[in-house]
């Protein structure tokens, strides 16, 4: 936020007094706060609520036109909702940064601004600006652009210019503008994310109601042009063709039903592969390299679409397509590229799937952090019935125990799978109570770790539906009256049954 409100150069001016009043010293946020604004000549009231405020500000927007005066008018009002021990919060200074879009996809250039009974008049050398940061410090503010043409779409929170949850007047026509036209990546990243989400509840719904699923063709064309594009970055493609997660969608529900998220998701991503395939299989050729790995932009960025684009196909589970990953599996020449491979191929069970597996493991077994991964694939799993094969590899020779970072990526892993941790008949959650008592044994030092971080992931079990509610709660009683219950997992386990 000060690098938004000040600029690249004033904030290396802040660094610099920063450093050169306090180094070697213990120092404050207030005292940071005093270099990034002596050095900019500024003052940001009510910024140190940052610092001293819980919680996220909630910042809602709602926008006008009027032709006749070819003026736009934004009202931004904030809250930030009661946390313990502070039930009233005060208004924080948020660097919100906007820009306005024309009819034509194009940014308006932004001349004047009123608020506040005075008038800003933006710019910069002569040069148009087209992206401005309103400095929105009350409970409620109206910003006012002058010599607005039409009526703009605004893109709002440019480049994540402030931590905030943002609650617009946008239009389902409006995100999809800014997707396909935005000139901001973060913005036409997140009217993506937020058209994907608003899709995927939408769909759960109906399939809740058990109503036949059917996915919106805006939503299709947005991606497939986003797919096709030759002018943005490819590391943008990949992240912007990329589904909200699982765990996020449930996460935003008031009951969380991990089996019409996953059936949803999972029909989104099989539909997007159907429909996008001849753009997708390009992606993958066109993004093919036979030479030597490089970390540098480019190379991650190549890699980055290709890996997305792969794992969108094998979701289709085509012959054609499992040849395709199996030979992006056997020619890849790093490790990056190959291990995508076998993320694609391990998403549908069946020998093709088994013997990736065990291909991988012969080649890296000598590797301690991939064969981590390796365990942390197989257990992240949503194939069905995985709680088995994750039982299975407890006792693969690879596997102990004892090693807190082993039990972190298979077990760990497992619990972090809404489909197979949340399993309607209970099976995960049985698996890690056991799991857990296990751990607690073997020695007060991994008990004080290990155990205890694994039996937090019970710790929400009141999100889900009345079924896992006492499933999980039953398996909570059964840790916390085992015998010789370690202190630690005894008082987790408990605070996480009266959580």
């Amino acid at each position: 936020m000060y690098k938004t409100m000040f600029g690249a150069s004033g904030f290396r001016k802040g660094m610099d007094l920063y450093f050169q009043r306090h180094d070697g010293q213990a120092v404050t946020c207030e005292d940071f706060y005093a270099a990034m604004c002596d050095a900019n000549n500024a003052h940001l009231p009510n910024f140190l609520q940052w610092y001293s405020q819980a919680g996220t500000p909630t910042v809602k927007v709602t926008s006008s036109y009027d032709e006749g005066s070819q003026a736009f008018s934004l009202k931004l009002s904030q809250e930030v909702p009661p946390t313990p021990g502070q039930p009233m919060k005060e208004p924080m200074f948020i660097p919100v940064a906007v820009g306005l879009v024309d009819s034509t996809g194009k940014d308006m250039p932004l001349t004047s601004i009123y608020s506040d009974g005075m008038v800003q008049t933006l710019s910069n050398d002569g040069h148009p600006i087209f992206t401005t940061v309103l400095q929105f410090k009350k409970k409620e503010e109206e910003f006012i652009f002058k010599n607005v043409p039409e009526r703009p779409v605004p893109s709002l929170l440019r480049g994540y210019s402030a931590p905030i949850r943002l609650d617009s007047d946008l239009t389902e026509s409006d995100l999809y503008f800014l997707l396909a036209n935005d000139s901001d990546e973060f913005n036409r990243w997140e009217a993506g994310q937020i058209l994907a989400r608003k899709l995927m509840f939408s769909l759960v719904a109906d399939f809740q109601q058990q109503k036949t699923l059917a996915l919106n063709t805006k939503f299709v064309d947005g991606l497939r042009a986003i797919l096709q594009s030759t002018s943005l970055d490819k590391e943008f493609i990949a992240k912007a063709i990329t589904l909200p997660g699982q765990g996020e969608i449930m996460d935003m529900m008031s009951i969380a039903d991990p089996d019409a998220v996953h059936a949803v998701r999972t029909f989104i991503k099989k539909e997007l592969a159907f429909q996008l395939k001849d753009d997708l299989l390009a992606a993958v050729t066109s993004n093919r390299s036979s030479e030597a790995y490089a970390f540098d932009h480019d190379s991650v960025a190549r890699r980055a679409l290709k890996n997305t684009c792969l794992a969108y196909l094998a979701s289709l589970n085509e012959p054609d397509v499992t040849e395709l990953a199996l030979n992006e599996y056997k020619s890849a020449t790093n490790m990056t590229e190959q291990f995508a491979a076998l993320a694609a191929l391990s998403q549908n069970p069946g020998q093709v799937r088994e013997d990736a597996l065990l291909d991988f493991y012969n080649k890296w077994q000598q590797d301690y952090l991939v064969v981590s991964k390796w365990f942390a694939l197989q257990a992240t799993s949503d194939i069905p019935g995985n709680v088995v094969n994750v039982q299975k590899l407890l006792a693969h020779p690879a596997f102990d125990m004892r090693n807190p970072n082993k039990v972190y990526s298979l077990i760990g892993g497992f619990c972090g799978s809404p489909v197979s941790f949340h399993a309607k008949d209970g099976s995960g959650y049985k698996f890690l109570g056991e799991v857990v008592l296990q751990l607690d044994k073997i020695n007060p030092q991994v008990s004080l770790t290990v155990a205890s971080r694994m039996v937090s992931a019970f710790s929400r079990w009141r999100r889900y539906d009345e079924t896992r509610q006492a499933l999980a709660k039953a398996q909570l009683e059964m840790i916390i009256s085992a015998n010789g219950l370690s202190e630690n997992v005894y008082e987790i386990a408990l605070k996480s049954l009266a959580a």
